[in-house]
């Protein structure tokens, strides 16, 4: 059956079948009531854990399941090594995991005998702190988006990245959407379109439009203005994200084979039912930087005027310097760009993309922000950036460098109840939240883990408002550079200012002069870049 697959569920019926075979031993010898007793504890307990509702893991495995809550909770040894230790073998560490858990379930997350980090290693970074911290008395910081458009957006500075229905199961979209309304940040849609279970609870949504123009498109896969006009205009959705590339593989397309293509999947993404589903890796609505910026501009006048921008892992910087200039030559800017980072994950990226192809979300980020500040467009322009962004430091750290709002993805699937079992790909998600199959599905509780989500966003920006008092500063906008210091060797730290070259506002509308922008990748490609193409400069591909 499918409700109850045996290899889910082998403690639950081994408890069953040894009560039965107690109970029927026993009219034999008295001794075989013990087993019939011990089964039939189990059966209870077995029972219990099929309708409880705050551990999916318990729900989808009864009795067995509570093996690994027994490891987890004996301490320290046991709890540090299940928990809190990294590992090379995780693209997540244990312990980011145990402060999302912590969080999430608003348990006390304070630790005793100092830091475990290794203060002296050559990467450690840290926050000073002032002899005059600052009184901040809310944590609700906000970032208003799209300020010259018809419906401009508050948006939080912490908030829910692109994760798609089809990958995510529909509890899961259902408890994360519920969450963000709880706590008053928004949820992106992913590119795969905006189901009914994005609808049901009505938080914030910033739907995400890709290559496939899911939610948006003809029969032949081609963008039609009609749909996206009538998803766009639906008040729920705040913003409009045209997503160029994802930071876990970028440069590539995808494809959800036809047996995966279900009904509800079908008519969310606008596709045949059954059949295999394509996402090209390049648009066809555009071809040129000129074009992509036309698309956005008339991407903001079909939603009604709502704020319109775009995502990217960066790449070639001649290409992102072939948007820039064409934002300079045109006029045509988005109200938004959210980086998103090569580390950027995903269930289903070839292992060379997942671990050596796009920029990293802090070097691409310093791109786009410095770009812009060259320009002097960064006033005009609101930046986002996402990638293994999960605790306040992470929040500051980004924001420090040139965000104005931070989009975490794998912390909330971890609020959600993910352990990180890497089974996101074949659909054996053991806790429900990257998996289609509807006996799996049943271990996640929208309605738990929808508060376990409200309570990770909220409780992590009650540490970033905790950590900006303590540096005395009074608004994350207020961040800069230098309030991060990196060691880089034994003996020498510096702050991030130090470390990276920033350009001057309007320094990149001026002659680059004898010695250059005083970064390397401006001298050698901003000149060369063109506002009508995406082709490599002759100098590189010479």
């Amino acid at each position: 059956m499918k409700f109850f697959p045996a290899s889910r569920h082998l403690g639950f019926l081994v408890a069953a079948l040894a009560a039965g075979l107690g109970l029927l031993a026993a009219t034999q010898h008295p001794a075989w009531s013990l087993l019939a007793v011990l089964g039939g504890v189990l059966c209870g307990v077995g029972l219990y854990d099929l309708l409880q509702t705050r551990r999916a893991v318990l729900r989808n495995y009864p009795v067995v399941g509570h093996f690994r809550y027994l490891f987890e909770g004996i301490r320290p040894e046991i709890r540090q090594y299940f928990i809190e230790s990294d590992s090379d073998e995780l693209p997540f560490s244990r312990r980011q995991r145990a402060i999302v858990y912590q969080r999430a379930k608003s348990d006390l997350d304070k630790r005793p005998f100092g830091t475990l980090e290794n203060v002296y290693r050559s990467d450690y970074e840290w926050i000073n702190h002032s002899l005059q911290p600052v009184y901040i008395p809310d944590h609700n910081f906000r970032v208003i988006v799209g300020e010259d458009t018809a419906q401009p957006y508050s948006a939080s500075v912490f908030n829910i990245s692109a994760m798609s229905f089809g990958a995510m199961s529909a509890n899961a979209i259902r408890a994360l959407n519920a969450g963000a309304r709880q706590g008053g940040f928004y949820h992106d849609t992913g590119e795969g379109g905006i189901s009914p279970y994005h609808r049901e609870h009505g938080g914030d949504l910033v739907w995400e439009v890709g290559t496939g123009y899911f939610g948006c498109r003809d029969a032949k896969g081609r963008f039609s203005e009609e749909r996206f006009a009538e998803n766009a205009r639906e008040p729920q959705v705040k913003m409009i994200e045209l997503k160029l590339s994802q930071g876990a593989k970028p440069g590539q397309g995808g494809l959800l084979p036809g047996a995966k293509v279900t009904g509800e999947i079908a008519s969310t993404r606008g596709i045949p039912e059954g059949e295999d589903c394509h996402s090209p890796a390049v648009h066809s609505a555009f071809s040129t930087p000129i074009e992509l910026l036309q698309f956005v501009a008339r991407l903001r006048e079909l939603s009604g005027g709502k704020p319109t921008g775009f995502k990217l892992a960066v790449g070639h910087p001649w290409e992102w310097f072939a948007i820039a200039r064409a934002m300079q030559e045109t006029g045509i800017v988005p109200d938004f760009i959210v980086v998103d980072g090569g580390e950027g994950g995903t269930g289903a990226a070839p292992l060379e993309f997942a671990d050596h192809v796009g920029v990293p979300m802090r070097e691409g980020l310093m791109l786009v922000h410095n770009t812009l500040v060259g320009l002097e467009l960064r006033d005009r322009v609101r930046v986002a950036a996402a990638g293994k962004i999960i605790s306040a430091f992470d929040l500051a750290h980004t924001l420090s460098i040139g965000a104005d709002w931070c989009n975490a993805a794998r912390g909330f699937m971890f609020a959600l109840g993910c352990i990180q079992s890497r089974n996101c790909h074949n659909g054996r998600c053991p806790t429900g939240v990257a998996t289609q199959d509807q006996g799996r599905q049943r271990g996640l509780v929208p309605e738990d883990k929808a508060t376990r989500v409200c309570n990770f966003q909220q409780n992590t920006l009650k540490a970033l408002r905790d950590l900006l008092m303590a540096a005395g500063v009074e608004h994350p906008a207020l961040l800069g550079p230098e309030h991060v210091i990196r060691r880089v060797s034994q003996t020498q730290v510096r702050s991030l200012g130090q470390l990276y070259p920033s350009l001057q506002p309007g320094q990149l509308l001026q002659p680059a002069g004898g010695d250059g922008y005083g970064h390397m990748v401006f001298d050698l490609f901003w000149e060369h870049a063109r506002a009508d193409s995406f082709a490599a400069p002759a100098r590189v591909r010479s």
